[in-house]
């Protein structure tokens, strides 16, 4: 019975060590690529190669490390097409099209590289220009990778390319840690827990045995 008790309390241990691994994820370090709603912004359901704006549309890009489209962050400022453009009159047989860059933090920075300040531009461009070509008016030079996969706008980053991050996630708020290099308030509430039921098992074990 004592035995028996032992295995049991291993055995309710072993989930909470291996949740206290858990904490770390995997995210990409990209451009993404924003189309402007009004004053919100929404992920583009295609790539800058394939957008074809019209005169007036307002297109973003962010740079960052995100797990997916869910959690990527979004360009920052609140400038619109009349602000970007304002200075930028309308012409025949070309469009307008606003583009905000965010070249995002120095978290999100490649090791070695520290991020320009995030700009806006407004590109004059044929009527069925891309919003690649729109960006390559304003914004040089471009990288590509062999996929046609944005890599850097005006230089940024010299490097990599959609290149996988380890990432962390934050603890739920009962979870935080008072101590970022010790165990959390969870995980030794937890311990302590089922240690107390292993303690009384292997006493009414010992008892029996009497």
């Amino acid at each position: 019975m004592i035995r028996r008790a032992t295995v049991l309390f291993l055995a309710a241990l072993l989930p909470l060590l291996a949740g206290a691994g858990q904490a770390g994820a995997t995210g990409y370090r990209y451009w993404s690529f924003w189309e402007q709603d009004g004053s919100a912004w929404t992920y583009a359901t295609q790539g800058p190669s394939l957008a074809r704006p019209a005169d007036g549309d307002v297109h973003g890009f962010r740079f960052s490390v995100s797990e997916d489209s869910s959690d990527a962050a979004k360009p920052r400022g609140t400038a619109d097409f009349a602000t970007i453009c304002a200075k930028t009159p309308p012409a025949d047989g070309s469009k307008r099209v606003a583009l905000v860059i965010d070249f995002g933090t120095p978290q999100d920075a490649p090791s070695g590289e520290t991020p320009p300040p995030s700009r806006t531009a407004c590109a004059q461009v044929p009527k069925d220009a891309t919003t690649a070509d729109a960006l390559a008016a304003v914004a040089k030079p471009l990288r590509y990778d062999t996929n046609a996969l944005l890599c850097a706008i005006a230089g940024y980053p010299e490097r990599g390319c959609g290149d996988q991050v380890a990432t962390e996630k934050s603890p739920a708020p009962a979870e935080k840690e008072a101590d970022s290099d010790g165990p959390s308030l969870g995980l030794i509430a937890g311990i302590a827990v089922v240690a107390l039921l292993a303690t009384a098992a292997i006493w009414q074990a010992r008892r029996r045995a009497s």
